[in-house]
C-alpha cells in the first residue's frame, strides 16, 4: 500500500504491529479477530482451528467450512494448519462506509456432528483516503460594501475514513482580507467560514483566490485543497439574514410526496427590490437530498417530493439559501437538518443453511437439524425480532446467538406413525403493530429397521387332498412390514426339520418373494396325515428382523386303497373252503368274508355282495351287506349241488368306488360228517375267543380316548372355521371335505352344514342305508358275536391292525 507524504518509521512499525495482532475473546460462543482494510493476500488472521477447539485433523472429515454472507471470499482457511487468512482485498470504506464499527461475520459450520461457530473479524481502518472537496473550484460573489468581519459560510471537505484518519484542519492560503474561522466543538454542524477582516475595493481588487486546504489526523497526513474564487461586487449592501443559522426537525418516514417539512423565513434590511428574497438550496447540496426535497422560491417552504427511508438514510442536511433582488444580488445562508424517525415497514427476513435432511427416526434428542438466521431493516424495537415454531411437533428451536436459532429435535420420532412434517417457523418483531413473516420446512423422517415382519395370524390350517402333483401350490403365506424401502422387503424360508426320517424340505418348499408353498411330492393320507412346520419372514434391514407363522397341513384321504381281502387262519391265501351240514335250517350262518381299506370315512366302508351265480341259478346262499357273513336262505336239500362255489364282491364307498372279490367254496356234507370239523372249530374258536375279549376291553379303552379327542378336536376347529375360515391351497378343493381317520373309526366333517347337530345310538336296521357325503360319521367297533369268532384267527400283537368289526353306524347331521 502506497502513502502520499512518504511514511516515517514510527508509521511502518504502527502498521506492522497491527497486522500481526489478533486479538481473539469468547463471549456467547463468538471469537473475535481484528485485521487491517488493504492487507496483503495470505495476511494472518488467527488460529481459528485452535481457538474454536478443533483438531487440525479432523478439518476435513467434518466438511470445515466459513461462510460470510454478503462479503464473499474476502477471508479464507487453510484446511492444513487452521489459520484463517486474508483472501482477496478488504476496503473498510466499501463494506461500512462511514459507520464507526465494521466487522466480517463467519460461521463456521462443521458437520458429524453438526456445530456451528460464529466468528467476527474486525475491520481497522488506515488512513487511505484524503480529504475530498465537493468540487475542484468554489465562486463567491461580495459587495464591496460588505462590513468587516462578516462571515461567508463554506463547505468543508469529507474523508472517508474514520476516527483520527477522518479529523480534518483547515488552513487558508496568505492573503490580507480574509482569514478562516474553523467551526468549535460545541457547535451540531461543523461548518467552515471566511471572516472578512480589511474593507473589499472592487476597483482595487475585483477579483481574489484563495487555496483552501484540508489535512486530516492519519499517519502519514493525507491533504485536499479546492481554490476560492471571490468575485467583488458593488452596490446592494445588505444581504438577506435567517432568524437562524440552524434549524432542526423530525420526520417519519414512508410519508407521502408534498408533506411539508418546514418553513424558512429570511429578512433584507433593504428595501424595495432589494428587499425581495428568492430561497433556493445551495449549490453545494447533495444529490440525494436534492431527490427527496424541494424548496418554494417564494414562501421558502420545504417540502418532500420523494421516499422517504430510514434504512436508506436517517438524516438529511439541507443547505438553503437567501438571494435578494439586487445589484449586485445578496445572500444569506441557513441550514436544515432533517431527522428522519423510523417506522416499522420492513418485515423480518430468514435465512435456511445447513439442513441436515432427511433425520433418521433414531436421532438423539437435540440433534440440529438446521440454522437459521433472522434479521430486520428496521432499528430499535422495530428490529429486534424473536422466532417461534409451530406447535405439536417434536422439534423446537434453540436461540444459539443474536438472531441465530438452531432448529434441534426435542422428542422421539417414529417414521411409521408421521413420516414427515411440516414445520411452519414465524419470525415477529417488536414494533407496534409488529410485522412477522413465514417459512416452512419439510422434515422427511428417515427409516431405520425397528419393526419386524408381522403375519395376520400365528397359525394357518390347509387341507391338500392327498395324491397332489408334484410342484403343486398349497398356500400363500403373507407378512406385512410397517418399515419402508429395503427395511419392509420380506423373504420367506422354511423353518427346516426332521419329519421322520426325511427333512421338511423334501415334502415342501416356499417362493423366498411371493410367499407361495409348494407341495414337492405327492402326500399319501395313509402315510402322514398332518404336517406341521414354520415359516420365517425376514425383512432386508440391517441389522435383519423376523418372525414366524406355524402351518398345519391336513392331508385329505381319496379313494385309492381297493379293500384287502384278510386271510382265514390257517389258511393259505387262496379261497375259503367250508364245511355245511344239509341239516342246517334258514338264517345260518356258514362262513365269513373279512376284508379291511386303508382308506379312511366313507372310503373305507366296505359292503359285500353276492355274485350271480353261473346259468343264473338261485344260491340258497346270502351275503349280509356290512358284515360279510354268509347264511342259508332256506332249507339245503339234495337237490342241491353238493359243492357250491360263491364269489362274493367286497366294495368301499369311495368315488369311484374300488372292489375286490372272495371265492368262497362250501362243501354239503350229511349231518353225521359235518361235527368233526365242527368240533375242532369250536375248540380253535374257544380260544380265540377268550384273547379276544382281553384285548377288545383294551381296544374299547384306546377308543373312547381317541374318539374324545377327535370330538374336542372338531368342536375346536369348527369354532375356529367360523371365526375365520382358513385360505385354501391351489390344490385343494373348493368346498373340501374334512376326513380324519385313526386305527378305531372313521369319522367325516363337510362344511357344507354347521347349523345344526343330532345324534342317535343303537345298531340301525341291516342293511342301513348309506350316509350322506355331508354327514359326520363316527364308527365304534363291537364285539363279534360267536359265529364271527369261529372263523378269528388267534389274536396277536401283529394282528391287531388286521381284525375286522362290525361298526353301528352314528351320523351327526350339521
Amino acid at each position: 500500500m502506497e502513502f502520499s507524504c512518504g511514511s516515517s518509521q514510527e508509521s511502518r512499525r504502527l502498521l506492522l504491529s497491527l497486522l500481526f495482532l489478533a486479538a481473539w475473546k469468547a463471549g456467547s460462543g463468538q471469537v473475535h479477530y481484528s485485521v487491517l482494510e488493504e492487507a496483503k493476500h495470505g495476511t494472518f488472521v488467527g488460529r481459528i482451528a485452535q481457538d474454536l477447539g478443533l483438531e487440525l485433523a479432523e478439518l476435513v472429515p467434518r466438511l470445515f467450512r466459513v461462510a460470510s454472507k454478503g462479503h464473499g471470499d474476502l477471508l479464507e482457511v487453510n484446511l492444513q494448519n487452521g489459520i484463517l487468512f486474508v483472501n482477496s482485498r478488504i476496503d473498510r470504506e466499501e463494506l461500512c462506509g462511514r459507520s464507526a464499527e465494521c466487522s466480517i461475520h463467519l460461521e463456521v459450520i462443521v458437520d458429524r456432528p453438526l456445530q456451528v461457530f460464529h466468528v467476527e473479524v474486525e475491520v481497522k481502518d488506515i488512513n487511505d483516503n484524503p480529504p475530498m472537496f465537493p468540487g475542484t473550484q468554489k465562486n463567491l460573489f461580495m459587495a464591496e460594501s460588505r462590513p468587516i468581519d462578516s462571515r461567508v459560510p463554506l463547505e468543508g471537505a469529507s474523508d472517508a475514513d474514520i476516527r483520527a484518519n477522518a479529523m480534518l484542519t483547515y488552513t487558508l492560503s496568505p492573503n490580507e482580507y480574509f482569514s478562516l474561522e474553523k467551526p468549535s466543538d460545541h457547535e451540531r454542524v461543523k461548518r467552515l467560514g471566511l471572516l472578512l477582516r480589511k474593507s473589499l475595493d472592487r476597483e482595487e481588487a475585483p477579483e481574489i483566490f484563495l487555496v483552501l486546504t484540508a489535512t486530516d489526523g492519519g499517519k502519514p497526513e493525507l491533504t485536499g485543497t479546492v481554490q476560492l474564487l471571490i468575485k467583488v461586487l458593488d452596490a446592494n449592501d445588505n444581504a438577506p439574514a435567517f432568524d437562524r443559522t440552524l434549524y432542526a426537525v423530525k420526520l417519519p418516514e414512508n410519508v407521502p410526496n408534498g408533506t411539508s417539512v418546514m418553513k424558512l423565513n429570511a429578512s433584507d434590511l433593504d428595501e424595495g427590490s432589494n428587499a425581495d428574497i428568492i430561497y433556493s438550496f445551495s449549490t453545494d447540496i447533495l444529490p440525494n437530498v436534492e431527490s427527496k426535497f424541494h424548496i418554494d422560491p417564494l414562501t421558502g417552504e420545504i417540502m418532500v417530493k420523494g421516499y422517504i427511508d430510514f434504512e436508506e438514510s436517517k438524516s438529511y442536511e439541507i443547505l438553503v439559501e437567501g438571494i435578494d433582488k439586487g445589484q449586485p444580488p445578496l445572500s444569506g445562508h441557513c441550514t436544515v437538518m432533517v431527522e428522519v424517525e423510523d417506522t416499522n415497514d420492513n418485515v423480518p427476513v430468514m435465512e435456511f443453511t445447513s439442513l441436515s435432511l432427511p433425520i433418521r427416526e433414531d436421532a438423539p434428542l437435540g440433534t440440529v437439524i438446521a440454522l437459521i438466521s433472522v434479521y430486520d431493516l428496521d432499528s430499535g424495537a422495530n428490529g429486534q425480532v424473536t422466532c417461534t415454531l409451530s406447535p405439536h411437533v417434536p422439534f423446537k428451536l434453540v436461540s444459539t446467538f443474536k438472531n441465530y436459532y438452531s432448529l434441534v429435535l426435542d422428542s422421539a420420532l417414529d417414521r411409521e406413525s408421521v413420516s414427515n412434517y411440516a414445520l411452519v417457523v414465524t419470525a415477529r418483531d417488536a414494533g407496534s403493530p409488529s410485522l412477522s413473516a413465514t417459512a416452512s420446512v419439510s422434515v422427511e423422517v428417515a427409516d431405520v429397521n425397528d419393526n419386524a415382519p408381522a403375519f395376520a395370524q400365528p397359525e394357518y390350517t390347509v387341507f391338500v387332498k392327498e395324491n397332489n402333483p408334484p410342484g403343486c401350490h398349497i398356500f400363500t403365506v403373507s407378512a406385512r412390514d410397517a418399515d419402508a424401502q429395503e427395511n419392509a422387503l420380506v423373504s420367506y424360508s422354511l423353518v427346516e426339520r426332521r419329519v421322520g426320517e426325511r427333512a421338511l424340505s423334501s415334502y415342501v418348499s416356499v417362493h423366498a418373494e411371493s410367499g407361495k408353498v409348494y407341495a414337492l411330492q405327492p402326500l399319501d393320507h395313509e402315510e402322514l396325515e398332518l404336517l406341521q412346520f414354520q415359516v420365517s419372514a425376514r425383512d432386508a434391514g440391517v441389522p435383519p428382523l423376523g418372525s414366524n407363522v406355524t402351518l398345519q397341513v391336513f392331508v385329505l384321504d381319496e379313494n385309492d386303497n381297493a379293500p384287502a381281502l384278510l386271510p382265514r387262519p390257517g389258511a393259505g391265501g387262496g379261497a375259503v373252503s367250508e364245511l355245511v351240514s344239509r341239516s342246517v335250517g334258514a338264517g345260518h350262518v356258514v362262513a365269513k368274508v373279512r376284508a379291511v381299506d386303508a382308506d379312511s370315512g366313507y372310503n373305507a366302508w366296505l359292503s359285500y355282495e353276492l355274485r350271480p351265480a353261473a346259468g343264473g341259478a338261485r344260491s340258497p346262499f346270502r351275503v349280509a351287506l356290512y358284515t360279510g357273513e354268509i347264511s342259508t336262505t332256506r332249507t339245503l336239500d339234495e337237490a342241491d349241488s353238493p359243492r357250491q362255489r360263491l364269489l362274493v364282491l367286497v366294495k368301499d364307498h369311495g368315488e369311484p368306488a374300488l372292489t375286490a372279490t372272495a371265492t368262497v367254496l362250501l362243501s354239503l356234507v350229511e349231518s353225521g360228517q359235518a361235527p368233526k370239523a365242527s368240533s375242532r372249530v369250536l375248540a380253535g374258536a374257544a380260544g380265540a375267543e377268550t384273547a379276544l375279549l382281553d384285548v377288545n376291553v383294551y381296544l374299547i379303552i384306546a377308543i373312547c380316548a381317541v374318539s374324545s379327542l377327535l370330538v374336542l378336536t372338531l368342536l375346536l376347529y369348527t369354532a375356529l372355521r367360523c371365526s375365520a375360515p382358513p385360505a385354501e391351497g391351489a390344490c385343494a378343493p373348493g368346498k373340501p371335505t374334512l376326513v380324519c381317520s385313526s386305527a378305531v373309526g372313521s369319522w367325516s366333517y363337510s362344511q357344507q352344514r354347521r347349523q345344526r347337530v343330532c345324534s342317535g345310538e343303537g345298531p340301525p336296521p341291516a342293511p342301513p342305508p348309506p350316509a350322506s357325503k355331508t354327514d359326520l360319521m363316527a364308527f365304534s367297533p363291537s364285539v363279534p358275536d360267536s359265529r364271527d369268532r369261529e372263523d378269528l384267527p388267534p389274536v396277536t400283537g401283529d394282528s391287531l391292525s388286521k381284525v375286522s368289526f362290525k361298526y353301528p353306524l352314528l351320523n351327526l347331521n350339521f
